[in-house]
């Protein structure tokens, strides 16, 4: 299955892969090379650190650069007033008598303890699309659901406004 990205997020990852090739792996070569100029390297825990962080950089590399290969790129638009990619929504549980605000996002930048609900989630397939005022049917699995009510969408798409933390 490939990830749904928008063109920011893609934007966002190939900046991440330049820092990363240009930066980071410069450092991280470099500390390698100052750690084994230390000596036995059998028993020189900062070369095994040094090799430790270059790898975790080079996977990272490799992980983001497949992300960017394997992306489905999607469109962040949406009607003006239903429920998109990148926007808040207000949300009234039903069953909880509760409100919620999250703000619809693609997979990779899911964090639902942020409030960042992917479109992908259960609540997001579900609201994907709806109206404020609208009643929707969220189904978790076979045998459970609950009710929730949008009660107002608020349109976020300017930098200035984005919050979401970095990859």
């Amino acid at each position: 299955m490939y990830d749904q990205l928008t063109e920011q997020d893609i934007k966002k990852m190939e900046e991440e892969i330049e820092y990363r090739k240009l930066v980071v792996r410069k450092e991280a070569i470099e500390a390698v090379k100052e750690a084994r100029a230390h000596g036995d390297l059998s028993e020189n825990f900062e070369y095994h650190a040094a090799k430790k962080d270059k790898n975790r950089n080079e996977s990272r590399i490799r992980y983001l650069e497949r992300m960017v290969k394997t992306a489905r790129v999607i469109h962040d638009d949406s009607g003006e007033d239903e429920v998109g990619i990148n926007n808040t929504v207000e949300i009234y549980f039903e069953e909880d008598d509760e409100t919620e605000v999250y703000r619809l996002v693609t997979t990779v930048r899911g964090d639902s303890v942020h409030g960042l609900i992917s479109i992908e989630s259960p609540l997001g397939k579900a609201i994907l699309g709806h109206k404020a005022g609208d009643r929707v049917y969220i189904k978790v699995n076979d045998t459970y659901g609950y009710y929730i009510q949008i009660r107002r969408i608020e349109k976020t798409r300017s930098e200035a406004e984005d919050k979401i933390r970095s990859f």
